[in-house]
């Protein structure tokens, strides 16, 4: 099936689920040489479980959700930035150091965030 659009030529039905298999090898990528991945990946699987046993409402798992899938995008922008820096100059460039520490930063704060809204929505469950 092809429909006509605007500028960008035909609609394929066949390359939307080819963009699929692109998106699955970047994450089979990201997983299988990021470290951090692993990380991400026992936090995430904690925080799902924590709210399962913690019985938190629609409201709560959707900033939990949310927050988790804020990090997760981070942390893949962020890989990819540092990857196509590295392409770009494997020497120390000062532009460059700017660019990864500002990625990373973007990474740091999304963790941040995450952290905080775990706080606000676990501590009063675990205290009670």
């Amino acid at each position: 099936m092809t429909v006509k659009t605007g500028d960008s030529g035909s609609f394929s039905v066949r390359s939307r689920f080819r963009s699929f298999r692109y998106a699955y090898a970047g994450l089979n990528a990201f997983f299988s040489t990021q470290h951090n991945s692993i990380i991400h990946l026992f936090a995430t699987i904690a925080v799902l479980m924590a709210s399962v046993f913690f019985r938190i409402d629609k409201t709560e798992i959707f900033a939990i959700i949310f927050s988790v899938g804020l990090v997760w995008s981070s942390e893949l922008f962020n890989t990819a930035v540092e990857k196509l820096a590295d392409l770009v100059s494997q020497e120390f460039d000062p532009r460059i150091k700017f660019i990864k520490d500002v990625s990373a930063a973007a990474v740091l704060l999304s963790s941040l965030a995450a952290l905080i809204v775990g706080v606000i929505i676990f501590l009063p469950k675990i205290l009670s």
